[in-house]
């Protein structure tokens, strides 16, 4: 006998009892489904230098954060396009998802925005029980080996002034303003900010994505070696023209929540596709059950 708890009904379930349930929860569950799997590109195993996230300390102020080799050692798939407002609505509708900010204003073929990650995640765990697929936010090194050459760099090359710690700040903001000096603010349809090298479609257009990469603050010692100071998973990273810090219930960061840096115009999501779920887990699923992270 297993004990098998669910957010439901907590219940004794013989492991033979579990197999039957497993295989009705196959041919009998909610999956005569209104979605279909997304398009997705699958980027290849391979190594590439990452600028690391977070804030670093050296001497007590603030520098660029180190480089750093990055190697994934398989492929992974993401979505080829963000999440759609009519993908999310459908979620909505299903009383699972949170509705967006601006609910209703936006054709259904727009990338979805005034969603927070805490949104993006519950629609992650709902998309897995309609495909039979696991779905996830990327990391942020994810997203940046995905965004290719789209991926920009945020460092400020600006010289530490222990006299004038803004100088730094300014720079920062002086050089997140010259990235989005024509920034059109007007949300596009899926596809319009083109294609990258790996045929990822509107990375780093005017809507930043979701990553599942917490806020991290680290201090460069005098020997080079680096410590961590604190690991913030209250903050998470959006990904786009620059990456920002943002709390993860918020929805629109240009109301409030951004950490560091200029906000995010919009803040949307894509997912990275896992494993077909198997029967024990879609059953679960099914429950009412969630994996938790």
């Amino acid at each position: 006998m297993i004990s098998l708890k669910t957010n439901r009904f907590p219940a004794l379930v013989s492991l033979p009892m579990l197999g039957t349930l497993a295989i009705l929860a196959g041919l009998g569950s909610s999956d005569a489904r209104d979605v279909s799997l997304p398009e997705t590109v699958t980027i290849e195993a391979g190594s590439f230098q990452y600028r690391s996230s977070g804030e670093y300390l050296e001497g007590g102020h603030a520098v660029d954060a180190p480089m750093a080799e990055v190697t994934f050692d398989r492929p992974f798939e993401i979505m080829k396009y963000q999440v759609t407002v009519g993908d999310y609505e459908r979620c909505v509708a299903q009383a699972v998802c949170e509705p967006r900010l601006n609910q209703g204003l936006d054709a259904a073929n727009l990338p979805v925005t005034g969603v927070s990650h805490a949104d993006a995640t519950t629609y992650a765990k709902w998309f897995e029980r309609q495909t039979g697929r696991s779905w996830r936010l990327p990391t942020d090194e994810e997203w940046a080996y995905a965004a290719g050459g789209r991926f920009v760099d945020d460092a400020v090359n600006a010289d530490r002034d222990p006299e004038n710690p803004a100088a730094r700040w300014l720079a920062m903001y002086q050089k997140f303003a010259d990235l989005e000096t024509g920034a059109d603010p007007v949300l596009k349809p899926a596809g319009a900010y083109g294609t990258n090298e790996r045929g990822v479609f509107d990375m780093s257009g005017n809507v930043w994505e979701w990553t599942d990469s917490c806020y991290r603050r680290s201090r460069i010692e005098p020997d080079g070696s680096e410590t961590l100071i604190a690991n913030n998973c209250g903050v998470r990273i959006a990904a786009g023209q620059h990456r920002s810090y943002v709390t993860f219930f918020i929805q629109d960061a240009k109301g409030g929540g951004c950490m560091v840096g200029a906000a995010p115009d919009y803040l949307g999501f894509r997912l990275v596709a896992g494993t077909p779920v198997g029967p024990i887990r879609r059953l679960l699923n099914n429950l009412g059950w969630h994996q938790r992270s």
